[in-house]
């Protein structure tokens, strides 16, 4: 059982990022680092951890290679630490390669990177990753609640989140349709948002609920300027940060360039209502990360079938086959 609330571990959270803050010496100071993160959590690191693990690397050139793991919690987490400034993408492969010389039962459920100044924790079981700053810690220290017993949040196999996703998806395609925007638009639209709430919920977007907060904050409550909000940011998808202005509005900014042909085509801006607005936010607040690409082609031909009025309609193979969808889906962010 948690001995600490949440409270008081954000509380020691923002005392361990002011105290760290200007650190960078990875052999000098990266087991006190630990030590004393655990501490924020009222857990003794040598309770549940150890340094240094030895364990066989995956094979390079032929031979298995030896290699140590900086911090291991068998079956929990494993923790690996670079020097200031080092890339946190390549110490994460790194750990990766440790997994082939562990057991089955040791495989950690996550994987955390850090350099100091920045944190990357991925949740191997649910797919999800998270970047932040030492700064931004005491705000996202919840994603380290299993340290201090908090159990993760799980979805029930019988959870009937994809049949709740169909429902109101399919309650904004219907709202849509009846005030005249309907077809091709209508469904490339429909995709272009499916990115958008998954994005939203696997750390595509960061922060986690960008999407969200951009709809509830930068567009009025009777919906009238929801169409351009989308468009704009349908446009800074498609735009590389190096090529977009200097005064671009920090709600925008932070938005990815997205490597594809999802937001290449000019789209004709969509009207909404309050009640379209509502209806957005409601898709927005469905864990799409829960729900598996697999079934995602299926999906937009329910939402067709749930206007009676009108006969069953193919979307076409290059927005519905499972394929497409799951290219669509593991599009990588790069960065220019």
């Amino acid at each position: 059982m948690p001995t600490l609330n949440l409270n008081e571990i954000r509380a020691r959270a923002t005392t361990f990022a002011q105290e760290w803050a200007n650190e960078a010496s990875e052999r000098a100071e990266a087991q006190s680092f630990w030590n004393e993160f655990f501490e924020v959590f009222g857990v003794k690191r040598r309770r549940v951890a150890v340094f240094e693990k030895q364990v066989a690397k995956l094979p390079n050139g032929g031979q298995l290679a030896q290699g140590r793991i900086d911090l291991f919690w068998p079956g929990t987490l494993l923790a690996e630490h670079k020097s200031a400034g080092r890339d946190l993408a390549a110490a994460f492969e790194q750990a990766l390669d440790y997994f082939s010389g562990l057991d089955a039962s040791e495989i950690p459920r996550y994987v955390v990177v850090s350099d100091f100044a920045r944190f990357r924790l991925t949740d191997l079981e649910s797919g999800r990753q998270w970047e932040f700053t030492l700064a931004q810690l005491p705000r996202r220290i919840e994603l380290f609640g299993f340290i201090a017993g908090y159990q993760a949040q799980r979805i029930r196999d019988e959870d009937p989140i994809n049949e709740r996703a169909v429902r109101v998806l399919g309650d904004l395609h219907d709202a849509l349709k009846r005030d005249g925007y309907a077809g091709e638009k209508l469904e490339v639209l429909l995709v272009r948002l499916v990115f958008c709430f998954f994005a939203d919920d696997t750390g595509i977007f960061n922060p986690k609920d960008a999407f969200l907060d951009l709809i509830e904050s930068h567009t009025r409550e009777d919906g009238a300027d929801v169409g351009q909000t989308l468009a704009r940011l349908f446009e800074v998808l498609n735009t590389r940060e190096a090529e977009r202005q200097k005064s671009l509005d920090d709600d925008f900014a932070r938005f990815p360039y997205v490597n594809g042909r999802l937001f290449e085509k000019n789209l004709p801006i969509p009207d909404f209502n309050g009640e379209m607005r509502k209806q957005l936010l409601a898709c927005c607040a469905i864990n799409w990360a829960a729900i598996s690409p697999a079934i995602f082609g299926a999906m937009f031909q329910k939402i067709i079938e749930l206007d009676a009025r009108d006969r069953r309609r193919q979307l076409g193979a290059h927005y519905t086959s499972e394929k497409n969808i799951k290219k669509l889906l593991a599009l990588k962010i790069r960065s220019p």
